[in-house]
C-alpha cells in the first residue's frame, strides 16, 4: 500500500499534467478555428480547378492526346506513395489512421507484384513507416520549421514529384492525408494525382467553353498546378484535422486526469483515516495497560 508522501507526490504529479494537456487544448481549440478556415476556404478553388481540369482532360483524351501527366507511362508498375502525417504527436489516433491506410494500399500493391517507393511528409509518418518500409523511403520533406503551411511547402513538395516522375522513377503518385469532417471526426483519404484523374462532369458542370491556346497545351500548364493544388489542399485539411484530433485527445486527457485525481484523493483521505485510527488504537492501548 503507498504511503501517504506518494500519494500526495502522485496527486501534485497529476494535477502538473492536467494543467499541460488543458492547456494544450486551448492553443489546440485556438488554432483549429484558423485552420478550419482554411481548409473550408480551399476546397471551392480546389473543386473548382479539377472541375475545369476534367472538362479539358476529356477533351484531350477524345482527341487522342494528352500531357504525359493526364495519360501516364502507359504502365503502372512502379507507384510513389506520399504519406501526409504531423511533425508531432499526442493527437490521438490522427497520424496512425492515415500510415494505416497507406501501409493498407502497399500491402495490396506489393502482393500484386508491384515496385514501392515512399516519400513521408512530417516526422511521425516516416517514424511509423521506416520499421516495415524503411527500405522503401526514398525522400522525408520536413516541415518542423514551418511555423504556417504555405502554397510553397505544396509547391517544393510537388516540384520534388513531378522531378522524379520526369526523371522515369515511377509510374503512379498517391497522397495519404486526414480529411478534415469534424472536430471529432476526420477520414483518412488516398488521391491518385499522377497520372492525373478527375471525377466525369456532366454539360451543366462543364459549359462549352473555346479554348485558346487548345486544350492540350493549357494541360501541360494546369496539371503541373492541379497536383501543388492536391497536395496543398492535403496539407490544409491534415492541418485542421491534426488541430480537431489534439484537442478531443487533451480534452479527453483533461478529463481522465480529473477522475484519477479524485481516485487518488479518496484512497489518500482513507489512508490518512487508518493511519489516524491505528494511532488513537495504540494511545487508548498505551493508557489502558498502565
Amino acid at each position: 500500500m503507498p504511503s501517504l508522501k506518494d500519494l500526495r507526490n502522485r496527486i501534485d504529479s497529476v494535477r502538473s499534467t492536467r494543467k499541460i494537456t488543458k492547456a494544450m487544448q486551448m492553443v489546440a481549440a485556438a488554432k483549429l478555428r484558423r485552420a478550419q478556415d482554411e481548409a473550408e476556404n480551399a476546397r471551392p478553388y480546389t473543386e473548382r480547378l479539377n472541375a475545369v481540369m476534367a472538362g479539358l482532360s476529356e477533351s484531350a483524351r477524345a482527341s487522342g492526346h494528352g500531357p504525359k501527366l493526364l495519360t501516364g507511362t502507359g504502365r503502372d508498375d512502379v507507384h510513389l506513395l506520399v504519406v501526409m502525417t504531423a511533425e508531432r504527436g499526442l493527437c490521438g489516433g490522427f497520424n496512425s489512421s492515415i500510415v494505416r491506410l497507406a501501409k493498407t494500399k502497399a500491402q495490396e500493391l506489393a502482393a500484386s507484384g508491384k515496385t514501392l517507393r515512399i516519400i513521408t511528409v512530417g516526422k511521425k509518418g516516416r517514424e511509423q513507416l521506416k520499421r516495415e518500409f524503411g527500405d522503401l523511403i526514398v525522400d522525408h520533406v520536413d516541415l518542423s520549421a514551418v511555423k504556417r503551411v504555405g502554397y510553397a511547402s505544396a509547391q517544393d513538395i510537388a516540384g520534388n514529384i513531378l522531378a522524379r516522375f520526369d526523371a522515369g522513377e515511377f509510374d503512379v503518385a498517391t497522397i495519404f492525408f486526414n480529411t478534415f469532417r469534424t472536430v471529432i471526426a476526420q477520414e483518412p483519404t488516398a488521391v491518385q494525382i499522377i497520372p492525373a484523374s478527375f471525377d466525369s462532369v456532366g454539360s451543366d458542370a462543364a459549359p462549352f467553353h473555346d479554348h485558346e491556346p487548345d486544350e492540350e497545351a493549357i494541360l501541360d500548364t494546369l496539371l503541373p498546378r492541379g497536383v501543388a493544388a492536391r497536395i496543398f489542399s492535403g496539407l490544409l485539411e491534415n492541418g485542421a484535422s491534426e488541430q480537431g484530433a489534439r484537442m478531443s485527445a487533451m480534452d479527453s486527457a483533461t478529463r481522465n486526469a480529473g477522475e484519477m485525481i479524485d481516485r487518488l484523493t479518496i484512497e489518500f483521505n482513507r489512508s490518512r483515516q487508518a493511519v489516524i485510527t491505528n494511532e488513537l488504537i495504540e494511545i487508548i492501548s498505551g493508557a489502558e495497560a498502565l
